[in-house]
């Protein structure tokens, strides 16, 4: 038995480690000459991911932190197409688009909230400029059960798309009225067997634990409903409160918050629940059944994590497209312009919408590669890490193991001159565990390095 109420002390504002450097880290220093420089030097061997960001939802989700905008005027998404042509056109003039596409996602916002024949345009500009989309891509996209068609599904299959991430985050009815998104079990079962139907063999559900007047009942209660539709991936997300960046989630009263042990425990149940119904746990917050490729990779060791999340296609370089999208390659990483007039009059000035970024060192590359290994397989090859950089993992990183004994104290992990190895109960807590090899954590300052709590 676990006695959550000792990992309490572990409650603590910490990164999700989409990226190392994290997003604070991103500067405006780092402009689109500096990125035009990298799109040249990129080498034609190196694979492309795209992503595209369609930001517009009719309402807002109190739980949500994307970079969403709220209208219900269909010239506004209208005219944001017109804009990611514009973008697209000039990425091809920087940018060898001829290279070979192993990824393609579409979030949002709520990118089916777009009519079915707007996502056709999208893909049609994107395949234009994009023409070497590999056999074996993956095409996926993020659906709003509420905005979604058999016209949106014919749309997404007839442009490659393989796989489909469902938004459900809970079914109790007290809950969903809270953070404001009403979504009846029966329409998200509706929509997955349209999905079915279209022959997507790759469906994940997203769910999220730690959200108002959840309870470890009642969220036992979702997994149950949702388990009896069978999908072959779930993410189940904690909950990030970071109500000084999203205005709505001022909105919760935050007594009505699950407490840091009854998250944990909502946790090791899920854990528990989806290991009994044939699922493997993947990375922090996925869990997939034994036929899926993150199930394979996982086994392999060969799992990898980006703004995407987990995913098998490593070794990519991440092109994003659209408002607030971030792209990275081997040295560094790129974010377009958060608000519509900045991104607009970039374009219409024949530039790259480029807002602000970052250029790895060599020491962000080292420790980019240990907190992904950790955060993706929840162990790490002490002797390959040494031999790829050319470090004495023990003496370089001295102040970091040092920060870990609390951990192999608790056998939360196990450290030899060879390996880390995270326990079970240690990947509850694996982004505890990856930020002491975060070099910038004490460094910058506390305004600009908010995040949500660790659990």
């Amino acid at each position: 038995m676990i006695d959550f109420k000792k990992f309490e002390k572990y409650s603590r504002p910490g990164p999700r480690y989409t990226s190392y450097p994290t997003a604070p880290e991103f500067s405006e220093e780092f402009t689109q000459n500096d990125l035009k420089n990298y799109y040249k030097s990129q080498s034609n061997d190196r694979s492309i991911s795209i992503y595209i960001h369609m930001p517009f939802c009719r309402s807002a989700c109190y739980f949500c932190g994307c970079n969403t905008i709220f209208t219900s005027k269909e010239e506004n998404k209208a005219n944001y197409i017109t804009y990611l042509k514009k973008e697209l056109n000039i990425l091809k003039n920087h940018l060898n688009t001829n290279r070979i596409v192993t990824q393609m996602h579409f979030g949002g916002g709520t990118p089916t909230f777009f009519s079915p024949e707007q996502l056709e345009e999208v893909i049609t500009a994107v395949k234009k400029v994009f023409p070497n989309f590999s056999t074996e891509a993956e095409v996926s996209c993020e659906v709003d059960p509420r905005f979604f068609t058999k016209e949106h599904m014919d749309v997404l299959k007839a442009g490659g798309c393989n796989r489909l991430s469902f938004g459900v985050q809970d079914l109790d009815e007290k809950v969903q009225k809270t953070i404001h998104r009403i979504q009846p079990f029966e329409l998200t079962q509706k929509v997955i067997k349209i999905a079915r139907d279209a022959g997507i063999h790759s469906i994940n559900t997203d769910l999220i634990y730690g959200l108002p007047y959840q309870t470890k009942e009642s969220f036992r209660r979702t997994l149950e409903k949702m388990i009896t539709l069978d999908t072959d991936r779930f993410a189940v997300f904690n909950y990030a409160h970071v109500p000084w960046l999203m205005k709505t989630m001022r909105k919760f009263d935050e007594s009505t918050f699950p407490k840091p042990e009854a998250k944990l425990e909502m946790l090791k149940e899920t854990i528990d629940f989806f290991t009994l119904h044939g699922y493997k746990m993947i990375g922090m917050d996925h869990f997939a059944k034994p036929g899926d490729e993150l199930f394979k990779a996982i086994e392999k060791g060969e799992l990898h994590r980006n703004f995407q999340g987990y995913t098998t296609k490593g070794g990519a370089d991440l092109i994003g497209i659209g408002l607030t999208s971030i792209g990275n390659g081997v040295d560094y990483y790129t974010q377009n312009f958060k608000d519509i007039p900045s991104y607009e009059k970039a374009l219409d000035n024949g530039d790259l919408p480029t807002f602000k970024g970052y250029e790895l060192s060599w020491d962000d590359k080292l420790r980019q590669f240990v907190i992904m290994e950790l955060m993706s397989n929840f162990s790490l090859n002490i002797t390959r890490v040494e031999k790829r950089f050319n470090v004495d993992f023990q003496e370089y990183f001295s102040d970091a193991l040092k920060d870990l004994e609390d951990f192999v104290q608790a056998e939360l992990i196990k450290i030899d001159n060879k390996k880390i190895e995270v326990s079970q109960t240690g990947t509850m807590l694996i982004r505890n565990i990856c930020m002491a090899f975060d070099a910038y954590l004490n460094k910058t300052p506390e305004e600009k390095r908010r995040f949500s709590k660790t659990i």
